[in-house]
């Protein structure tokens, strides 16, 4: 399979939002409530209800707290978020991204 044929496989499936990891994996491994977990990652329980519902996006503060709270760093957390986002944006774009032209800038020598 060719790789623009492998990315646009990836690109068909929707990312996994980040809050959808928090809500499925996280949480119920560690066995504590939302109102536990946000206490513990000095939010409030209506943000973090927010976020695992898919309502609201990974900020860079959050995914500074996330990361530690999971001992996994920032990077991956806002990693999720931009993958879920380009994914949005690409679908809610698509037909007007089409009529931009691409220009290619030539590399001085």
């Amino acid at each position: 399979m060719a790789r623009d044929s492998r990315n646009r496989a990836r690109m068909e499936r929707k990312p996994t939002h980040p809050g959808a990891i928090l809500r499925e994996d996280i949480l119920p491994a560690l066995g504590l409530s939302v109102s536990e977990a946000a206490r513990q990652l000095g939010v409030t329980r209506q943000t973090l209800h927010r976020i695992m519902a898919e309502k609201v996006s990974i900020t860079p503060e959050m995914a500074m707290r996330l990361g530690r709270f999971c001992g996994n760093g920032p990077g991956l957390w806002l990693r999720m978020q931009q993958a879920y986002d380009l994914w949005r944006a690409e679908r809610d774009l698509g037909a007007e991204l089409e009529r931009i032209p691409v220009h290619r800038a030539s590399s001085a020598a």
